[in-house]
């Protein structure tokens, strides 16, 4: 049976077309409101895929925290993160001050929200209004979707109790900073309980400067040295 085409050629290629072409098309044209709808409309796209990805990774955390317990949770990031540290986030070229934070400011630019830049004298610190993904979720309704909060504290939630299962990967990365270089250089502040509005990621010029609660709450101990 030969049914109607729904779509015609032109309209298929330019479904087909990535929105980044159309864009640069449109700068180099100079049409000014066209580039601004195509921004828009791959800022959504973009935005889109972004919010899918951190919720289906927290669905399979809620799964394994339910039928594994926290544990198996902290060890399924630690894989995830050797193998994102050889291939997406490889080290740094250069790892002065300087360039640690604007490498961080491009990571945190991919999450497409707000974000301000502090400096004081003794640290640099980001701040995303709101947080791209841990409290994305919680905008979003995540957990009262289903997803798990980690009912207990435990060192991968910072000693915290009730604490969002996507932002476990925060503890588990400054453990494993520890567990590589021998000490902190970057860490996150947060309330207890979480809430909207106030996690922001420090950068410290001297790592001495960094409080040894920082250490504990990840069950290391600040080295006399650094």
């Amino acid at each position: 049976m030969t049914r109607e085409r729904v779509f015609t050629d032109e309209e298929l290629k330019a479904m087909q077309t990535r929105t980044l072409d159309v864009l640069l098309d449109a700068i180099d044209s100079g049409d000014k409101e066209r580039s601004k709808e195509l921004a828009q409309r791959m800022y959504e796209e973009c935005n889109y895929l972004h919010d899918g990805f951190m919720v289906w990774v927290s669905g399979l955390l809620t799964y394994i925290y339910k039928n594994h317990g926290i544990d198996a949770v902290e060890t399924a990031e630690r894989e995830a993160h050797a193998i994102e540290g050889k291939t997406v986030f490889k080290p740094l070229e250069k790892t002065d001050f300087r360039s640690r934070v604007e490498h961080a400011a491009k990571a945190m630019r991919g999450h497409l929200q707000p974000m301000v830049i502090e400096e004081d004298d003794e640290k640099v610190t980001i701040t995303m209004k709101p947080c791209g993904s841990g409290e994305r979720i919680i905008e979003l309704g995540g957990y009262e979707a289903g997803l798990a909060r980690v009912r207990d504290p435990h060192l991968v939630t910072w000693g915290m109790k009730d604490f969002p299962i996507y932002c476990v990967h925060c503890p588990v990365k400054e453990m494993l900073t520890v567990e590589s270089t021998g000490r902190l250089d970057t860490v996150h502040l947060v309330s207890d309980p979480m809430r909207h509005g106030f996690c922001h990621f420090a950068f410290y010029k001297d790592p001495a400067d960094i409080p040894d609660e920082f250490y504990t709450r990840i069950g290391k101990e600040k080295p006399e040295v650094l």
